[in-house]
C-alpha cells in the first residue's frame, strides 16, 4: 500500500500471508528497493508497475486463488478470462449492471517478475484499467484506490472464479 511520503508498504519475502504481523511488512522506495535491508516479496516489481502506471492506485493485493490457478491452467493459451451475467460484477469499479462483460487479462507466469511487469504494463493500456489480472498457474493481482477497494475486488473476483470453476466441473461431469 502507498504510504504518505511516496514509499510503499509491502510484505517481507517469505512471510506467512495468512498470519501477517507488523514485522512482516516493510517499506520500499518508488523503485521497489528495500529501505531497511530486508528482502521484499518476489512480486514487488508487479506491484510497483501498477503504482507507476496508475497514480490513483493506493493498494495492490496478490493472492494465490485456487480457482484462478486452476482456470488459467485449464486454458493454457488464453490471454483473457471473460466474466459476464453475474450480479457480483457490480463489485468492480465502474460496473453498474450484471449485464456487463469484464475481461480479465491472463499472463504467463515467469520467475523474472521484472520482465513480467513490463509485459503487463504493455497490455494494461486502458484508463481505467481492468480490475485485476491473472497469472497463469500462480494467482491474481487486484488493486484499488484504497485497501478496502482492493479487498472488495479480490473477494468478488475469487467468488466469480469459484463459480466459473464449479460450472466447468459440473459441465464436464466433475472430472478434471
Amino acid at each position: 500500500m502507498r504510504v504518505s511520503d511516496g514509499q510503499i508498504a509491502i510484505t517481507v519475502s517469505g512471510s506467512h500471508k495468512g498470519r501477517l504481523r507488523a514485522a512482516d511488512v516493510m517499506l520500499v522506495d518508488g523503485d521497489g528497493r528495500a529501505l531497511d535491508g530486508r528482502k521484499p516479496s518476489a512480486e514487488t516489481p508487479l506491484h510497483m508497475q501498477l503504482y507507476r502506471q496508475y497514480p490513483r492506485v493506493q493498494a495492490v493485493l496478490h493472492v494465490h486463488s485456487v480457482a484462478a490457478v486452476a482456470l488459467t491452467r485449464l486454458s493454457p493459451d488464453s490471454t483473457r478470462f471473460s466474466l459476464q451475467g453475474y450480479e457480483m460484477l457490480k463489485a468492480f469499479p465502474g460496473i453498474t449492471t450484471h449485464e456487463a462483460r469484464v475481461d480479465i487479462p491472463v499472463f504467463d507466469n515467469s520467475q523474472d517478475t521484472t520482465a513480467l511487469a513490463r509485459s503487463i504494463a504493455a497490455r494494461l493500456t486502458g484508463d481505467p484499467p481492468p480490475p485485476a489480472y491473472l497469472i497463469r498457474g500462480h494467482g491474481l493481482n487486484t488493486w484499488g484506490e484504497s485497501l478496502e477497494g482492493a479487498e472488495r475486488v479480490v473477494e468478488a473476483l475469487e467468488h466469480l472464479l469459484a463459480c466459473e470453476l464449479q460450472t466447468w466441473q459440473l459441465k464436464s461431469g466433475g472430472s478434471a
